[in-house]
């Protein structure tokens, strides 16, 4: 037996999971999760209900497969791959990454629907809200406020409370960003939105930074 014909199967099955998983997320997002059934999923992808269960033994772990999704998401990673130790010194620049993270992740598709499906189940499902509380808002706003503290031991900021700092600048993006989404959602322009991400960071700083005093040559 040929190494092609015993990978081709596993193959196959990899790619009709992530199917699965793509419409049924698709579903939930504009149906809910609870108005969505197997058989919506299945004959979304032209499959059999039977052969649906192959994959998943139910609508709840099509779910949890999809919550676990969220943990990974850009937002929720938003500084793990950068050097924390000297990611204080980018000072308007880091801040001004971020906002640009949250405006592309409002005009990508895949984030766009995990994002509505977070929205609309955040309510109705426990573990839902603590990966929204825990990963996309507590997780980034202590580790903001640990960097603007280290800022303002640099003297890059005013002293502040960090914490306080954090959350306000987190707090308009995650507003901008559901914006961009309600715009999307009624086919609207989102013309006005998009340029208030970097707008938003640009009167943030101008506000916290330390105003340097030039030297006068006379």
């Amino acid at each position: 037996m040929s190494e092609q014909s015993v990978t081709s199967p596993l193959s196959k099955g990899s790619k009709t999971k992530e199917k699965i998983l793509k419409h049924a997320l698709k579903l939930f997002s504009v149906k809910g999760y609870k108005a969505t059934t197997v058989r919506d999923i299945a004959g979304s992808i032209g499959i059999k209900q039977s052969a649906l269960y192959n994959h998943f033994k139910n609508k709840d772990e099509i779910l949890e497969t999809l919550i676990r999704d969220l943990t990974s998401s850009a937002i929720v990673t938003l500084f793990d791959d950068k050097d924390t130790q000297e990611l204080h010194k980018q000072g308007k620049s880091l801040l001004m990454s971020i906002a640009t993270t949250f405006k592309l992740l409002s005009f990508d598709g895949q984030n766009e629907a995990l994002f509505k499906l977070l929205m609309q189940e955040i309510f109705k499902n426990e573990r839902i809200r603590e990966i929204y509380n825990e990963h996309f808002y507590q997780e980034n706003v202590k580790k903001l406020s640990g960097l603007f503290f280290a800022m303002m031991q640099d003297d890059m900021i005013k002293s502040s409370d960090p914490l306080l700092l954090a959350n306000e600048f987190f707090s308009p993006l995650f507003f901008y960003q559901m914006q961009v989404s309600l715009l999307k959602l009624d086919k609207k322009s989102t013309s006005s939105i998009v340029s208030l991400f970097e707008k938003h960071v640009e009167l943030f700083w101008d506000n916290i930074k330390v105003e340097r005093q030039q030297t006068s040559l006379f």
